[in-house]
């Protein structure tokens, strides 16, 4: 399909906008790295928080979202929506101590925590691990989504697809690599709201096409289950087989266990990648808590439903794609039912959704392999003048984009990448959630909770492996279904309990048979981020008392704010797929959550 004139002058000027952002402020940007990765921590919420927002809203998220709900229905949306429990426990425990710490970047945040050679070897390798190989493999697999779009929306083979997201991503490293995070989030927000509306002049257009025939006639259309919000059991307690449901046991992991256990990019607990670099960016606490609470209403409010319809309808519009590749049924969509000019408001949306993930990645990982590794390790660093470390910056960021690019070749399904990481990452949850909270977490307890979930992993998928492996050839019958019928222990979401129990007994073990961090490092940490929690043997050696967090009011906080955003959440799918007699039940939920919510804040002084 080729560009209208008016389609191709929407698109050169978004590319000259943002260009032109990059050059305004590589001034501002070229004072020093803290000004370059941290824009001199004076973002207002509103610009932080938008700019967190923008930087989940990638061109892979609505392809995926497209994948789940074929697959599982609207309930395989769980996948990611359990995590609003962890993202909002950062808001209410975690945003004033990460503002308050002081560090530059996450992975710094270890040797201000832990203390000794371990502490150092776990710097340096996170600073690799999540810097270099998980930040390429995250650019993989946006790069695969904008891909795809150029693939079936222009009919281009993998080849051309390649280089012109090559070409794409070239255009972000320009303006990252000129203004540093400064013209990152000035561009995000204009991203938000272009990537916004594009999807949700798609939805309306797409839902009310003659083909699809409006809300009703969709769900007449739909296969039994796609609607449900939550997995639908019969009285045995197991799953009907004639509906399209998520399975019991992953719905169990999501709601229970991941959003709390898992390292996840975007959604560590505890705070943490990018999330943690906009609220140390901001201009105090109040600042980074006020956009942290905004980034979680509007990732999980604001922005699911406009994917979800389209996701839906694309089921119906697209039955042969379900079982090759449905998330493409996304991009069909696009190149069906887009008339000339808004084709390339679309194509400007998607591209302003891989831009501002693709731009934080490359702004993100650079700050972690400048301040956490060349810095900090490479002999004579620390001494170069603010102008060369900002001129690092500015290579590194370079080296990023060519190594990302590259490895874009290797990725092909988004859903698998995102269970292997959360299943790699089972267990380092709560060990990133008690080092604010107990004394006792030492930096071997983190190491032991990073590697254990890997040699696990491994373990479950050699065994798989094998057994697959063993599998007579039958044709038209994959092995690994068969498999899996006999031993589903192998397979997520079991594999993942398997992980996360052992990891954690491990990681435990670990902890009580090392040394305790040392003394007066931990006393140093205490005074100044003053955490709250388990922390008494430390506090006793203080000659005042500090005035620590309440944490009953910011339990409460919490879950009321996780009642209102949840309650919204349902409340507005259920206005929009017509069922309003349960629509109403929830908004009233809704509401009375968000006013005791509100409520407690006045008599609290939580964001004092």
């Amino acid at each position: 399909m080729s560009l209208s004139t008016s389609d191709i002058w929407v698109i050169a000027i978004y590319f000259l906008f943002t260009l032109w952002i990059g050059f305004r402020f590589s001034k501002k940007a070229g004072k020093g790295i803290e000004s370059f990765f941290l824009g001199g921590r004076n973002l207002p919420w509103y610009l932080a928080g938008i700019s967190m927002v923008a930087t989940t809203f990638a061109a892979d998220t609505p392809l995926a979202v497209t994948e789940l709900v074929a697959k599982e229905g609207i309930a395989g949306n769980w996948l990611w929506w359990n995590f609003a429990f962890g993202g909002l426990l950062t808001t209410f425990f975690f945003s004033k101590l990460w503002r308050r710490s002081g560090v530059l970047t996450e992975v710094e945040l270890i040797e201000f925590r832990y203390s000794g050679k371990p502490a150092a070897i776990l710097r340096g390798f996170k600073a690799i691990y999540l810097g270099l190989i998980m930040n390429v493999m995250i650019i993989a697999w946006v790069n695969r989504a904008l891909m795809t779009l150029f693939v079936v929306f222009f009919g281009l083979t993998e080849t051309q697809a390649f280089w012109y997201t090559g070409i794409a991503m070239f255009m972000v490293m320009g303006y990252v690599s000129l203004s540093g995070l400064l013209g990152v989030v000035f561009t995000d927000v204009i991203q938000f709201f272009v990537a916004m509306a594009g999807c949700i002049i798609l939805a309306v257009l797409v839902l009310n096409s003659d083909q699809v025939g409006g809300m009703e006639n969709l769900k007449e259309n739909l296969p039994k289950g796609t609607l449900n919000f939550l997995p639908l059991l019969d009285s045995s307690g197991m799953p009907r087989a004639d509906q399209l449901v998520l399975i019991p046991a992953a719905f169990l992991a999501y709601i229970g266990f991941m959003w709390w256990s898992s390292w996840y990019p975007g959604q560590e607990p505890g705070g943490g990648g990018y999330v943690a670099q906009r609220m140390m960016s901001t201009k105090n606490e109040k600042h980074a808590i006020y956009a942290t609470l905004f980034f979680n209403i509007a990732h999980y409010c604001l922005r699911p439903w406009p994917w979800i319809i389209v996701a839906l309808c694309s089921v119906v519009l697209y039955p042969e794609l379900s079982q090759s590749d449905p998330k493409a049924g996304y991009v069909m969509a696009m190149k069906d039912f887009l008339p000339d000019g808004l084709r390339g408001l679309l194509l400007v949306a998607f591209l302003s959704a891989y831009m501002s993930t693709i731009s934080t990645q490359l702004n993100w990982g650079a700050s972690y392999l400048v301040n956490d590794f060349y810095l900090r390790f490479i002999p004579g660093a620390k001494d170069e003048s603010e102008k060369k470390k900002v001129r690092v910056s500015r290579l590194m960021t370079i080296g990023l984009m060519l190594i990302g690019l590259y490895s874009t070749t290797f990725v092909t399904r988004i859903e698998e990448v995102w269970k292997f990481i959360m299943e790699c990452g089972a267990g380092l949850g709560l060990v990133l959630i008690l080092r604010w909270y107990w004394w006792r977490i030492n930096a071997w307890s983190e190491i032991t909770a990073t590697i254990t979930p890997f040699v696990t992993y491994g373990v479950l998928y050699g065994i798989r492996t094998h057994l697959e492996n063993l599998v007579p050839d039958l044709q038209g019958q994959d092995p690994a279904v068969l498999v899996q019928s006999e031993h589903p222990w192998l397979y997520f979401p079991y594999s993942f309990f398997i992980i996360l129990t052992s990891s954690t007994i491990v990681w435990l073990l670990v902890t009580y048979f090392t040394k305790p961090v040392d003394e007066n490092h931990l006393i140093k940490f205490y005074e100044k981020v003053k955490p709250g929690g388990w922390w008494k043997p430390v506090a006793d050696k203080l000659e005042s008392r500090l005035e620590l967090p309440n944490l009953g009011v910011q339990a409460l906080s919490w879950l009321l704010a996780v009642g209102f955003t949840y309650g919204f959440l349902f409340f507005s799918g259920k206005l929009i797929l017509g069922y309003y007699d349960e629509a109403w039940k929830l908004g009233l939920f809704t509401a009375a959550c968000l006013g005791l919510f509100l409520s407690l804040l006045k008599r609290s002084k939580l964001f004092d």
